[in-house]
């Protein structure tokens, strides 16, 4: 469990830039909260106006709730990763702690208006935007055109480069999610979930262990699983 000046001080060591001035990392400070979750609590904020959220430690999901207890699992986070919140609309969305997770949150407005004044802080917001805005438009890929295999092994492969250990060939991954949540994030059933994890076993590109050990065994052949555009050499 991290205090409020080590949450803190991962933000300014993981966003800002290093040459951000100390009036500048004071302003931040004083705009920040720490938040410390439990293992499946929600993070409350303000549902009127987005919050941005860095998360210091552990792992959260995004999910969207829609009229008849309709619910989505928009995205995963993980250690590092900074966030928006969005404002309540058509959709009311939450923030659920997968493991016990530290965070920083910032009323959005106001962090940006402080954001304004130091352009290296705007180029690394903007970096980090890119990047959220690259993974969307691939899930919406994913979600839109792929099959169930196809599925499962881009979020294989999306995990492997956002959280996966590489031991020689293998990329090893301890999935703080459970199979309900992959099956709502991608838009399938868990029981087609688990079909295409043992497929993908039988053919000898994954090993499981127990509920959330994965070994990614034959990378370049789940990449062709995935149906990746071929690069023309």
């Amino acid at each position: 469990m991290h205090t409020c000046t080590d949450a803190f001080d991962c933000f300014v060591s993981r966003v800002l830039p290093k040459r951000t001035g100390p009036e500048t990392v004071r302003l931040f400070r004083t705009l920040g909260s720490h938040v410390h979750l439990k293992a499946d609590r929600q993070l409350h904020y303000p549902d009127d106006e987005p919050t941005l959220v860095f998360l210091c430690d552990g792992a959260t999901k995004l999910v969207a709730h829609a009229s008849d207890h309709r619910e989505q699992v928009l995205a995963f986070h993980f250690t590092g990763d900074l966030l928006t919140l969005p404002a309540h609309g058509a959709h009311s969305y939450t923030l659920e702690a997968l493991v016990e997770c530290d965070l920083m949150t910032f009323p959005y407005a106001q962090f940006l208006q402080a954001a304004e004044k130091h352009q290296q802080v705007l180029t690394q917001l903007l970096e980090r935007s890119t990047v959220s805005l690259q993974r969307s438009r691939e899930k919406t890929l994913t979600l839109g055109r792929k099959s169930a295999l196809e599925r499962v092994s881009s979020f294989l492969l999306s995990m492997a480069e956002r959280i996966g250990r590489g031991e020689g060939s293998e990329v090893k991954l301890d999935l703080p999610m459970s199979r309900r949540d992959i099956a709502d994030s991608l838009g399938l059933t868990i029981e087609t979930v688990s079909r295409q994890f043992t497929l993908l076993r039988d053919q000898g590109l994954i090993r499981t262990q127990g509920r959330s050990g994965v070994t990614l065994l034959r990378v370049d052949e789940l990449d062709r699983r995935a149906g990746h555009l071929r690069v023309a050499a």
